[in-house]
């Protein structure tokens, strides 16, 4: 404000130099309301342009003869923006029981009135004569009240045409219930002030609604995945309601995770990992990236890390306790049918007459070391890769197979698995790296580590979630994919929870196990993904137009949680701790690591 408006406002005509500078300074102090007013302000007779929206208030003017539960979430579950208003006045019960009165001897007389003309019967007065005489009752018996209710809407936009778009959907909705509403028009100034929250109805357009219909009303409903237990998995972003979970509470407990890079999946993945540890959740990771290592370190887990030069090894011969409904027998057809994969994928394919040979192959290096169908082989040592490769190599047609075979047993990858295996994965949180195995043998160290861990799952019965991040890696062989599709499948009977995490969906969903093991998941989380990914999510997800934008443009952290038949927009949040534990950012990782060198020096 100039100091000239200053002096006119004040009504002052003394000179500028006798004027307190205190009474300058405190005209020109801002007020809250000249922060949050808009910059301009347009009345008509349909809207309101208020700063750069427009707006438009509505008011229900009829409501069915029956208000079913929930009619009101659709409205309440668009994705618009918008002000509901609901106002509801108590009637007196007394003064409404004598004008029903009074209704009910006038639909009572003109029945009687078409019954003795020898009119035929009016079912409409019928109704209203027993739907009178019902409430009457009720009211009588205070099991229900009478109220005047307004219901008021007012919708925002960025033009007329989106306005109008709105206000179509908006219609088409309610009428559909048979509710049907109206513009406040030449009144849109006080249906705007009645749907501001100052509490003050300037329409007062009302109907008349006793309590059953009017609790119908209720205006703090949407899509809910909330249950009485489980973890938090994140936010509900249509009414930021918190989605708790139990995937134990499923018809199976599997999960499936899509994500383009850097979009937050294996950050969720592992906070549900850090929530379900204290739920007593027995945990396993197969990490290819060593992302889970600093997460094993925080709550007292095993990180081991599989590489040609690790300390740790699997030997893929060894056989597991029989379980309960298990023999000796099924356990050994059980490991021979595996080794058969694995060799497949070693060998980078098998004809089938080299198939039925390695199969042979395998029987008799175990029965080399006592191990049949008859035997108990509970305490028996399992033979090694190079007992079989010395069995192959002396029948017949084996020795180029043995040949094909020598680079794992005598070669540079002999270390990786021709050895005993020494790792016991007896903790709540076990985690298996393969960052540094080679690329063309993490398929081979993925089947391995697998199988290592279906024959500890088979073992003893607990309840357990095994999470496979970039599970794509495990899609690109038949054999691997075909064996996680019958963990998804068989887990449930194991009390397990298998959780698969991908990046690559092309690759996930090109293979022909991919979509069954989707189907197989009653748990799918879908974040934020590529443009190019996004039209066979599409399909696979029987999503909508709406979703799928919802998924191109959400942030990191956020996107789509289904949960059987139901699904809600989610945000995932962690609490400070849990994200210093669990982030996978780089900066943030530096940063901690920095944190923990300068305390070990300062120590």
């Amino acid at each position: 404000m100039s100091i000239f408006n200053f002096l006119k406002r004040k009504n002052l005509e003394a000179p500028i130099s006798t004027i307190l500078p205190q009474e300058i300074y405190d005209s020109s102090a801002l007020e809250l309301k000249d922060i949050i007013a808009p910059s301009a302000l347009r009345v008509t007779p349909k809207g309101i342009n208020l700063g750069e929206k427009v707006l438009r208030s509505f008011f229900v003017i009829s409501y069915p003869r029956y208000l079913a539960e929930s009619w009101f979430a659709p409205i309440i579950n668009l994705d618009k923006v918008f002000d509901v208003a609901i106002f509801v006045e108590p009637i007196e019960t007394a003064g409404v029981l004598r004008t029903f009165q009074k209704k009910v001897a006038e639909v009572q007389s003109q029945i009687n009135s078409r019954e003795a003309k020898g009119l035929v019967r009016n079912p409409m007065l019928d109704t209203a004569y027993q739907d009178l005489e019902n409430l009457r009752d009720q009211l009588q018996q205070a099991q229900e009240k009478l109220f005047d209710v307004g219901l008021y809407v007012t919708i925002y936009a960025n033009s007329e045409g989106e306005l109008d778009k709105i206000e179509s959907e908006m219609k088409s909705i309610l009428e559909a219930k048979l509710v049907y509403v109206k513009p406040a028009l030449f009144q849109q100034e006080q249906g705007f002030k009645t749907t501001i929250p100052i509490g003050k109805d300037d329409l007062k357009v009302y109907s008349k609604l006793n309590s059953s219909p009017l609790s119908s009303l209720f205006p703090f409903i949407s899509f809910d995945l909330t249950s009485d237990r489980g973890i938090l998995y994140g936010i509900n972003r249509h009414n930021s309601s918190l989605i708790l979970f139990d995937r134990f509470s499923l018809e199976n407990y599997n999960s499936v995770t899509f994500a383009k890079a850097g979009a937050g999946k294996s950050f969720a993945v592992k906070l549900e990992i850090l929530r379900s540890l204290m739920f007593d959740t027995d945990v396993l990771v197969l990490d290819p990236e060593k992302e889970y290592e600093y997460l094993s370190e925080a709550v007292g887990g095993r990180f081991f890390n599989i590489s040609l030069n690790s300390e740790h090894h699997i030997n893929p011969f060894e056989l597991t306790v029989p379980g309960e409904g298990e023999s000796f027998a099924s356990v050994l057809r059980s490991n021979i049918i595996n080794l058969v994969g694995l060799f497949r994928i070693m060998m980078d394919g098998l004809t089938a007459e080299e198939d039925a040979l390695i199969d042979r192959a395998i029987t008799e290096t175990y029965a080399l070391k006592d191990i049949t169908a008859d035997s108990n082989f509970e305490n028996v040592e399992p033979p090694l890769m190079s007992d079989f490769e010395l069995v192959l190599s002396g029948m017949e047609g084996g020795d180029s197979l043995a040949q094909r075979l020598s680079k794992y047993t005598r070669g540079t990858w002999a270390g990786f698995i021709n050895r005993p295996s020494n790792i016991d994965i007896n903790k709540k949180f076990v985690v298996f790296s393969l960052r540094d195995m080679e690329d063309e043998l993490k398929p081979i160290a993925m089947y391995i580590v697998m199988h290592f861990i279906w024959n500890a799952i088979r073992k003893k019965l607990k309840k357990r979630l095994l999470v496979i991040d970039e599970a794509w890696w495990m899609m690109k062989s038949e054999d691997t994919a075909s064996f996680l599709l019958s963990l998804a499948k068989r887990g449930r009977k194991y009390y397990l929870g298998l959780a698969t995490i991908t990046q690559d969906v092309g690759d996930f969903l090109n293979s022909p196990y991919g979509v069954p093991i989707i189907t197989n998941s009653s748990i799918q989380i879908l974040l934020k993904q590529s443009a190019t990914a996004m039209d066979k999510l599409q399909k696979t997800f029987n999503l909508t137009d709406e979703e799928k934008y919802l998924l191109l443009e959400s942030d990191v952290g956020e996107g789509i949680f289904f949960a059987g038949l139901k699904h809600v927009a989610i945000k995932i949040i962690a609490s400070y701790t849990e994200e210093q534990i669990i982030t996978s950012d780089p900066s943030q990782i530096l940063k901690i690591k920095v944190a923990k060198a300068d305390l070990e020096q300062q120590k």
